[in-house]
């Protein structure tokens, strides 16, 4: 399966110096992405990235940003967000990645991929980044209202400290 947003770079011209790639996602590429994504909308999404050989693999830096709406929560409402997300991954040899076995990470360790058909997809690893960097439970400005027209209460209201609020309120007589 081809990625919405794939463009491939061949390992073999990649070396040991810095090697800047800016991509930017075509119209229909933004919204072939946020069909996949669940999201309203993609109005611009790009990467600035440097790309360069290690002892390790293939070491991609830089940013990607992104201006997109994604639904609401609770109302489905559009919600605007942006995004301008570092990127740091490693690209590794498949044999290099230790297949099943487990691997002790360390704090400073970047996400590991695969490389896979002697090329890297810079495309499908900015769309990644974007989707993981967005809000799971987007609001809106409406959404307490529809919440507590649902009948949902609100966490203050739930907690300890809004049963001794409606205990205070009992007990002066304003409920």
């Amino acid at each position: 399966m081809t990625p919405e947003w794939s463009r491939p770079e061949k390992i073999d011209t990649i070396g040991e110096r810095e090697k800047p790639v800016t991509i930017q996602a075509s119209e229909e590429e933004r919204r072939a992405l946020a069909g996949r994504f669940g999201l309203v909308s993609i109005d611009a999404l790009a990467a600035d990235l440097v790309v360069r050989r290690d002892a390790m693999g293939i070491l991609v830096t830089g940013t990607v940003r992104a201006k997109v709406a994604q639904p609401c929560s609770v109302t489905g409402d559009p919600v605007p967000a942006t995004v301008d997300e570092p990127v740091a991954l490693r690209f590794v040899e498949p044999s290099a990645h230790g297949g099943d076995e487990e691997i002790e990470l360390s704090e400073d360790s970047l996400d590991t991929i695969e490389i896979e058909g002697g090329t890297i997809d810079l495309g499908e690893a900015a769309a990644e980044t974007i989707a993981l960097s967005l809000d799971p439970f987007p609001r809106s400005p409406h959404a307490a209202a529809a919440l507590k027209e649902a009948g949902v209460i609100s966490e203050d209201e739930a907690g300890p400290f809004g049963a001794l609020a409606g205990l205070k309120a009992k007990l002066e007589g304003k409920e």
